[in-house]
């Protein structure tokens, strides 16, 4: 078997693995960060589960760290008194960014993880099985619940050879994405494997998986081996290694090759982290602004390879540089030695170790900036500047663009690559993790004005509804619900949350949905791609959206809508998208009905022609959907 089906084959609960059976597995480990904990564990406390049943739950403060008013502030104190409370170990802000300090203090080959972020795979790249997923799939698992997913197929990705000066990791997937687009993963691990697996490190490994997820690939994972050991013992618990290396004879369902002998410095460009091209082919565009960092790009690997390129260099003059370390971890192994020093002194900005610009948290470049950066999404407007020009490149890409001024080939542009020198032993300090209390049921959990009780939805479709809004393909999640320093702090607050649903794409979509009694969104390819934030389904469903017709699904985004109860169909000839604009009216059997008898959903549009719309819905999820979404689904489950 695949390292992908071992490690499925010992946490299966329910299902068979066979790629397109529903699943259920045994989750060991969960991870929360802010901007999607408080609604997480706000739905956990609703439970009624007095603790937590993984073997590990981590509750990470990295995303809203900008304390410009109280909601942040009043965030992070309800995540750490409910952390205190239920069991849950807290990573206070400052402490660095869930998927780099998950990997250096708490990863576990074998093990599986899911995360209330769309980037948990990273943790494929120390032998994990991880999952991005919503928030209350996250607080299911932590309920001991099984974890749903559709059995994926397991393509190995084979890579030969060994990547040449100045080409990097970063290179590797952006030339899966190349290949494969952002749409190209659904329904796929991608395992990796051959000989080139060997020639690359743990954070190494941690840059392709985290950044897998813009493949919308279920997970990406590496095996355990003698590489992953190496990095355990150093981070001091090679203890918790154990070797997951496929069978000689692994039967995979596809196989893609890369030679990283041939492999060239790659860049994303503007708006899509698949519009992959040579960075040659487009050297001498001017840089404005240039930032390192983000969980992709992070690691002290990363930051030290940073120090000694710029080591007795300047930044241009009329480059914006921002590095942001991983971890406290790194940030401090830094200003151990001379590292730090030399990128301050290169003219850089020291950013805090968080997600910061990555998901538009300060940094936003000025108007009709070009800006490079090593993060994992250009989508429009992510950055907090809606005419940016926004590049995805390595580090490497990256300093070459800092110290020149423009998009530059770092093969042409420096001589020798430094060799970098990993520290035998990296700097263990785990204080700044707050443990739980052994009785939680003293600990009072602190919610302060911005944190608004959930709202319990019913099932109240009938048989009529209103194209409330209309869009195209590849929709992310951004386009749903922004991120960005003005609208992050009210994940906790849904109703004012929803004001900013769509507003950059319909300014007026969040008053219009309000009127409507039944809305429904018709979407194009890849609807929901990018971040696992529920909130994209949770504040649509508030301003009465109940169905979404599209032709096609980002995974995490479709199970976020069932978990909310609206349901997720998809045309069943892609041209009747055509025949729907934003306003009309439309009509059907009675939808309970339509589920419960698993009956054709034949919709009727104002000119009186009828759609058909596919509904690739389990037994569980159509009972889901009826009981108006999972919550109510387990409470009625456990009467």
């Amino acid at each position: 078997m695949s390292v992908a089906k071992k490690i499925i084959e010992r946490h299966l609960l329910s299902g068979e693995m066979k790629a397109g059976e529903e699943i259920g597995l045994k989750i060991d480990q969960t991870l929360t960060q802010d901007a999607t904990g408080t609604m997480a564990y706000l739905q956990f406390e609703a439970m009624g589960v007095p603790r937590v049943k993984t073997k590990l739950s981590v509750s990470y403060v990295d995303h809203n760290t900008l304390q410009s008013g109280f909601e942040n502030a009043d965030d992070h104190k309800f995540l750490q008194t409910i952390a205190t409370k239920y069991g849950i170990v807290f990573s206070p802000a400052g402490n660095g960014i869930c998927h780099q300090v998950h990997l250096e203090r708490f990863g576990v080959p074998g093990m599986t993880l899911i995360g209330s972020d769309s980037h948990t795979p990273t943790g494929g790249g120390i032998g994990m099985l991880a999952f991005g997923a919503g928030g209350l799939d996250v607080a299911c698992a932590m309920a001991g619940q099984p974890f749903y997913i559709t059995m994926p197929k397991i393509i190995k990705v084979n890579l030969k050879g060994k990547l040449r000066d100045w080409v990097s990791a970063k290179d590797i997937i952006l030339e899966l994405l190349r290949i494969e687009s952002v749409k190209g993963g659904r329904g796929k691990i991608y395992e990796f494997a051959g000989e080139g697996v060997k020639t690359l490190s743990v954070p190494e490994r941690a840059t392709i998986t985290n950044m897998g997820t813009e493949l919308g690939a279920t997970t990406s994972i590496f095996p355990s081996d003698e590489i992953t050991k190496d990095f355990l013992v150093r981070q001091g618990r090679g203890n918790l290694w154990t070797q997951i290396v496929p069978d000689a004879d692994a039967v995979y369902d596809g196989e893609i090759i890369i030679d990283l002998n041939e492999l060239e410095p790659l860049i994303a460009c503007p708006h899509m982290p698949d519009k992959v091209v040579k960075v040659k082919d487009i050297e001498g565009i001017t840089v404005d602004q240039v930032g390192i960092g983000s969980c992709t790009n992070s690691s002290l690997a990363d930051m030290l390879l940073v120090a000694r390129t710029l080591k007795g260099r300047k930044i241009n003059k009329d480059v914006s540089f921002v590095v942001s370390p991983g971890s406290r971890q790194v940030l401090a192994m830094l200003g151990q030695s001379e590292a730090l020093f030399d990128i301050i002194e290169s003219g850089a900005r020291i950013l805090e170790s968080a997600c910061g610009p990555c998901i538009g948290m300060g940094q936003s470049p000025k108007s009709a900036a070009v800006s490079l950066r090593t993060f994992n999404r250009n989508f429009e407007g992510r950055s907090g500047t809606k005419d940016a020009q926004v590049y995805l490149c390595s580090p490497e890409v990256a300093l070459a663009a800092a110290l020149s001024g423009k998009i530059t080939d770092p093969v042409k542009y420096f001589g020798k690559k430094p060799d970098i020198k990993m520290p035998e032993k990296f700097l263990i300090d785990d204080a700044q993790f707050q443990q739980p209390s052994e009785d939680g049921s003293k600990v009072e959990v602190i919610k302060g004005p911005n944190i608004v009780s959930l709202k319990q939805f019913t099932f109240d479709l009938k048989n009529n509804a209103t194209a409330a809004l209309k869009v195209g393909d590849n929709i992310s999640t951004d386009h749903i619900l922004p991120a960005g320093a003005k609208i992050l702090p009210f994940r906790s607050n849904l109703p004012k949350i929803s004001e900013f649903t769509y507003a950059a794409v319909d300014p007026d979509f969040a008053k219009r949905a309000k009127t409507i009694e039944n809305g429904i969104i018709i979407g194009g390819e890849n609807y929901g791609q990018g971040s696992s934030r529920e909130h994209a389904a949770l504040a649509p469903r508030f301003l009465n959206i109940k169905i979404l017709l599209v032709k096609s699904f980002a995974r995490i985004h479709l199970a976020n809508l069932i978990n909310f109860g609206i349901i997720p169909l998809t045309f069943d000839n892609p041209k009747d998208y055509d025949l729907i604009e934003t306003g009309d009216a439309l009509t059907f059997a009675d939808a309970a009905n339509i589920l419960k008898n698993n009956e054709d959903f034949l919709i009727k549009t104002k000119n009186g022609k009828q759609i058909k719309a596919n509904y690739a819905l389990t037994q569980r999820q159509k009972e889901i959907l009826l009981a108006g979404g999972l919550l109510n689904w387990i409470k009625s489950d456990s009467k």
